[in-house]
């Protein structure tokens, strides 16, 4: 199997860089989040959006020179681990994060002086060359060994002196605008916390600074306070499987990270396989990235292979184990997926085999339509299936049989096309004859509703030393970066989490770059099991 590299957290800017593929569709999200307007970037796992925030910033510093506008990249990932006594701990640790990550970019700039006063404020000390402010944010990040423990937060800046002391920076050191680009934020936060970010994230807001934030669909609680509409603008990161340069576009994604000749060879061998699984992936990298690597001679048994596995099996597993890290949504995790496994998949496979096999009907379809009036809890389902990658919202206000109004649905068409007996030989005829306006459409009292009607969102557990316990093996890592971690008894996931990188490199073939490498992703891969 190729190790084709699936999550940004492994690549350096230079690497990022060299496998961007400057599609319009792309450099139109990066000239949104360049902008002066905040952004939320929505999208579900694997779309690309750490890769288009990372992107943005490298286009930022490259026009620093001439526009004086500083991007700031920083995660949030690590706010599952929380775990300190202090009742104000996470807007307390997100204020720690940001200051600490400006600062560390202006250093990166070149821009620190001894005439730049704010800075100390910045720092939490007289001195910027060891910061305080980080050493109280890495506190944070490891209160969950000592859970309770009271950290001392005297350091830390109120907002207003933080909003006041980056309009005094910009005016001395020649800096129009400093963007934040707040990665991994929402989704991995719990609802209370969810909304203590998004007013932090409204708040934020000033002639010289603004924030951009990337956020799952369906499982993000604004808060009262928060207006999505009024205090961002939303940018739904979901590329269009019927735009004439899509497979293109995805193949170059592909061959940018080959560097394999039997596997470039085989991809342009099987180029109708290839094609296959690009509209299988339905915009989304990761999948598809994924599909090749396990499909590496792109024949037919290879890629019907990766339906099976992958689109059948793996990626609906994974929507089940939701249910561990968000408990109260576990009735809505079971119902989404059954409504899809059981009603929406059938229906549409019936369409699609009767147009194929009969020629009855306009063409085939990969889409559903969901009335507006349909239950509450139906529309909070669709959201986590959303969240999951196993349907996109593809337009709202759409009018359907009798005029009604209603959202229409994409199912994920790899899951769609898993369901035939071969879909190498049938995949292609059901995507090219697909016909949007033949949608399965399931009014505002659809039976199959009372399933889940009257259920309601119960109370979120703190498992978290659970989880810690759990072996390495469910984690997003590669094959290789386990067996290296294993080797040096790294088997659970709280196990990463606490080695040092000097622990890291007592693997063989594992040095200062790879160490680093592996820590940045099981990191990543260890919070985005947690909290999803």
């Amino acid at each position: 199997m190729s190790e084709l590299i699936f999550r940004t957290e492994e690549l350096t800017n230079n690497q990022i860089a060299e496998l961007y593929v400057a599609s319009e569709y792309e450099q139109s999200i990066i000239d949104k989040l360049k902008a002066p307007s905040p952004v939320l970037l929505i999208g579900s796992r694997g779309v690309g959006k750490s890769f288009l925030f990372k992107m943005s910033e490298i286009q930022m510093l490259q026009e620093f020179s001439e526009k004086k506008v500083l991007p700031v990249f920083l995660t949030f990932r690590k706010a599952s681990l929380l775990k300190t006594s202090n009742p104000e701990q996470f807007q307390n640790w997100m204020l720690s994060r940001i200051c600490s990550e400006v600062l560390r970019a202006l250093k990166k700039t070149g821009k620190l002086s001894p005439i730049s006063s704010g800075l100390s404020l910045l720092a939490g000390e007289e001195s910027i060359e060891s910061s305080k402010i980080d050493d109280i944010a890495k506190a944070f990040e490891e209160s969950w060994k000592s859970p309770g423990e009271l950290i001392d937060v005297t350091k830390i800046p109120t907002l207003d002196d933080f909003l006041n002391t980056v309009e005094d920076l910009c005016g001395e050191l020649d800096i129009s605008r400093i963007v934040l680009f707040i990665d991994e934020a929402a989704h991995v936060f719990l609802p209370q916390q969810q909304r203590e970010f998004f007013t932090l994230f409204r708040d934020l807001r000033s002639p010289y600074i603004k924030c951009n934030a990337a956020v799952y669909p369906g499982v993000t609680v604004y808060g009262e306070t928060f207006e999505p509409v009024h205090d961002a603008v939303k940018v739904s990161l979901v590329r269009n499987v019927n735009d004439p340069n899509y497979v293109s576009i995805m193949k170059q994604m592909v061959l940018k990270q080959i560097h394999d000749s039997s596997l470039a060879t085989n991809l342009s061998r099987h180029g109708e396989n290839f094609t296959l699984l690009a509209y299988a992936s339905s915009g989304n990298p990761r999948y598809l990235l994924t599909s090749v690597s396990m499909a590496e001679k792109m024949d037919s048994k290879s890629v019907n292979q990766v339906f099976r596995d992958y689109y059948r099996e793996k990626l609906w597993a994974e929507h089940t184990k939701l249910s561990d890290r968000y408990p109260g949504y576990r009735d809505f995790i079971a119902w989404g997926r059954d409504f899809l496994e059981t009603t929406v998949l059938p229906e549409l496979k019936k369409k699609n085999d009767d147009f194929i096999e009969n020629g009855n009907g306009k063409g085939t379809t990969a889409y559903f339509w969901i009335h507006n009036n349909a239950p509450h809890e139906v529309k909070e389902a669709l959201r986590i299936l959303e969240y999951s990658g196993l349907i996109y919202e593809d337009a709202s206000g759409i009018r359907a049989t009798r005029s009604e109004i209603g959202t229409r649905y994409m199912i994920n068409l790899g899951c769609l096309l898993a369901s035939e007996a071969t879909p190498s030989a049938t995949g292609m005829k059901i995507i090219n004859a697909s016909d949007i306006r033949r949608m399965s459409e399931y009014g505002a009292n659809y039976p199959v509703y009372q399933g889940v009607q009257g259920k309601i969102v119960g109370s979120e557990t703190d498992a978290l030393k659970e989880q810690l316990d759990k072996s390495i093996d469910l984690l997003e890592l590669t094959d290789w970066q386990k067996r290296k971690m294993h080797e040096i008894s790294i088997n659970t996931i709280g196990d990463l989490i606490s080695a040092p990188e000097e622990k890291l490199k007592q693997a063989r073939y594992v040095a200062d770059v790879r160490a680093r490498t592996i820590k940045n992703a099981g990191i990543a891969a260890v919070c985005e099991y947690l909290l999803g």
